[in-house]
């Protein structure tokens, strides 16, 4: 399941970001790719270990922790800190899946990726190619979101980067590790919390069957979610 998270970082946020990154020091975007995805990635990144990331990072990751569409998706137990990249004419990021696990090359943590976030910090105005693209066998899925907004996707999922073909595409990306590990019932959860919310609005909290909807989603919680 893909997910839109729009408005994460408001307008003010992204100017802040696009500002500091505008200054900052590039590397060749293959120092975080594996052997496989390696091969096929072609763009330019923020070291980690700066302190313009470091920074940027934490507006990015205050950002997640008020977006309650985030958290009830993702039901983050630990997330990647944040990444920042760009990719200009040219450029782009064939097939791959990402990597199981990621380890901070700042802290040594280990983060079993289970879901992928792409945060657009460029205008789809911006630039030409650039789509982030899935194909499931069936039908390809083709996504460029406004500045601010985010995809989060199952980090199984086969996706590339279009190349671009005009300006510039930049975006912070990030893992994260859930306390509920199975796609399937992180999904399940996401939609019943969604049907809760639905049903306290039309019945009031403090309905019988708004209550009761309540407890099975974190009862179902309770039985699935690791720590």
């Amino acid at each position: 399941m893909l997910i839109h998270v729009p408005r994460v970082l408001t307008p003010e946020q992204v100017r802040q970001c696009r500002d500091v990154l505008e200054g900052a020091a590039w590397v060749d975007g293959r120092v975080t790719a594996g052997e496989q995805s390696g091969r096929a990635k072609h763009n330019l990144q923020l070291p980690e270990d700066t302190p313009e990331a470091k920074a940027l990072g934490e507006v990015v990751l205050k950002a997640l922790a008020g977006s309650d569409r985030f958290m009830s998706a993702a039901l983050p137990l630990k997330v990647y800190p944040p990444l920042f990249n760009r990719y200009g004419e040219g450029m782009g990021f064939g097939d791959h899946i990402d990597n199981a696990i990621r380890i901070s090359p700042v802290t040594g943590a280990r983060y079993r990726t289970d879901l992928s976030c792409t945060l657009f910090l460029s205008d789809p105005a911006d630039y030409d190619g650039g789509e982030l693209m899935f194909e499931d066998g069936v039908a390809a899925q083709s996504i460029k979101l406004p500045a601010g907004d985010m995809i989060l996707y199952p980090a199984t999922t086969v996706h590339r980067v279009a190349p671009i073909t005009r300006g510039e595409r930049w975006a912070s990306f990030f893992w994260v590790q859930s306390m509920v590990a199975d796609l399937s019932q992180r999904d399940l959860l996401h939609q019943l919390d969604q049907a809760v919310a639905a049903a306290r609005g039309d019945l009031g909290d403090d309905h019988a069957a708004a209550v009761a909807l309540v407890g099975v989603y974190h009862n179902l919680i309770r039985m699935w979610a690791q720590s």
